[in-house]
C-alpha cells in the first residue's frame, strides 16, 4: 500500500536534506519539531541521521520520528514524521561553509530519492531544504539547477518553470537562469502566454481560483511608447492582449519599478516579470526570510525556501525557519487540492 493510500488525510512531502555543509541541518531539524507541521503534513526525510541530529544539536530541538524503509513504506505510525537513514554521510566528513563534492553526492542523492518517491505515488510533493549549486555540480556535472536535474531524475519533457511565493504575492519569470544580454531574444508572444497559462494553472492549484496577474514591461519606463525599446509595443502587448481575450485576468505591461508596489496595492495576486533579476529582488525586499520557490508543471507540488545555504551562520543555531515552513505548507495545501480534484475526476 502506497503511503498516499494511508487513511491518513494529511499529505505525505518527501523531504530531501539539503547541502550539510550549510543551514540545511538545523532547517530540518526544527521543522520535525514544529506542532502545526505535524498538523498538516506527514513528512518522510530522506538523509543521514548522524547529520540530522547534529543540526538538531545545534538548533536545540528533539524531533520525534521513526524510522523508515525504502523497501517498505507502508503501514508506517503516521502520528510521528518518518526518517529514511541513506547512511551515506558522516559528520566528521562534513567541510562546514563549504562546498564540496561529498556534500554534493549528499544532497544530490536526497533529492533523487525524494523525487522518485513521489514519481512512483508514495509522496504527494517533494520539498527540500537549502542546496548548493557549486556543491551539486561537483556530484553531478550536468546540475544547471533544480529544473534541469529533475527533468534528467524523471525522463520529464514537459516544461517547469519557478515560482517565487510570498504570502500576498508570486513572481513568474519568462527566462531564468540565463545572461542579461540575451533576455530580449528569448521573448516572444508564445512565450509569454505559455508563462502566463503556466502562472494561473499554478495560482489555481495554490487555492487561487481567479488569479489576477500583473505584467511587468522590460525595458525602463515600460519603453515609453517605443522610446526606450519596442518589445513592449512587438510582443509583451500583443502577449496581454491574447491572454484577456482567452479570459485570464492579466494587465500589462507596467513598467517593472512599480510593478511590484502596484500589484500589491491593487489585488494582483501575481507578478509575470522578464528576467530573473527583475523579480527576484523585489520579492527578496519584500520577504526574504519568508520566500518559497516553487516549480510548476511537475504532476506534484515541488517547494524549498527562496534563500541558499547560509554558509556564515551554519551550526550557530540562528538559523530562521519561516521560510522553510511556508514552503512546506504550501507544498501541503497544493498537494491537498490534487487530491480533492483527482477523487472528483
Amino acid at each position: 500500500m502506497d503511503i498516499t493510500q494511508h487513511h491518513d488525510s494529511r499529505p505525505t512531502i518527501a523531504l530531501a536534506m539539503g547541502d550539510p555543509a550549510g543551514i540545511s541541518p538545523e532547517l530540518t531539524a526544527q521543522l520535525l519539531a514544529l506542532d502545526d507541521i505535524r498538523e498538516q503534513a506527514y513528512i518522510v526525510v530522506i538523509g543521514d541521521r548522524r547529520i540530522l541530529d547534529k543540526g538538531a544539536q545545534e538548533a536545540g530541538v528533539q524531533p520525534d520520528l521513526i524510522s523508515a524503509s525504502l523497501d517498505d513504506l507502508s503501514g508506517l505510525d503516521h502520528s510521528k514524521h518518518a526518517f529514511i537513514d541513506l547512511g551515506h554521510l558522516a559528520p566528521e566528513e562534513v567541510e562546514r561553509g563549504e562546498a564540496t563534492l561529498a556534500g554534493g553526492t549528499f544532497a544530490t542523492r536526497n533529492f533523487r530519492t525524494a523525487l522518485e518517491l513521489a514519481h512512483a505515488g508514495k509522496a504527494d510533493a517533494v520539498c527540500f531544504t537549502p542546496f548548493n549549486k557549486k556543491a551539486m555540480r561537483f556530484a553531478y556535472p550536468g546540475y544547471d539547477d533544480e529544473i534541469r536535474f529533475v527533468s534528467d531524475v524523471l525522463s520529464f519533457t514537459g516544461k517547469i518553470r519557478e515560482f517565487n511565493v510570498l504570502e500576498k504575492i508570486w513572481n513568474a519569470r519568462v527566462s531564468s537562469h540565463i545572461p542579461l544580454k540575451e533576455v530580449a531574444a528569448n521573448l516572444s508572444v508564445d512565450r509569454l502566454l505559455s508563462e502566463l497559462e503556466l502562472t494561473v494553472s499554478c495560482l489555481r492549484a495554490a487555492g487561487i481560483d481567479e488569479p489576477r496577474v500583473a505584467v511587468a514591461g522590460l525595458n525602463p519606463h515600460a519603453g515609453d511608447g517605443g522610446s526606450f525599446g519596442m518589445e513592449e509595443i512587438e510582443i509583451i502587448e500583443p502577449a496581454v492582449a491574447e491572454a484577456k481575450a482567452r479570459g485570464y485576468g492579466v494587465e500589462g505591461p507596467f513598467p517593472a519599478d512599480t510593478v511590484f508596489l502596484r500589484a500589491m496595492k491593487e489585488g494582483y495576486h501575481a507578478v509575470l516579470t522578464m528576467y530573473h533579476d527583475q523579480g527576484q529582488i523585489a520579492m527578496k525586499l519584500i520577504g526574504f526570510d519568508k520566500g518559497v520557490t516553487m516549480m510548476g508543471g511537475l504532476p506534484f507540488p515541488l517547494c524549498t525556501p527562496a534563500h541558499g545555504t547560509a554558509y556564515d551562520i551554519a551550526g550557530k543555531g540562528i538559523a530562521d525557519i519561516g521560510a522553510t515552513r511556508e514552503a512546506i505548507l504550501l507544498a501541503t495545501r497544493m498537494a491537498k487540492r490534487q487530491r480533492l480534484a483527482a477523487q472528483a475526476a
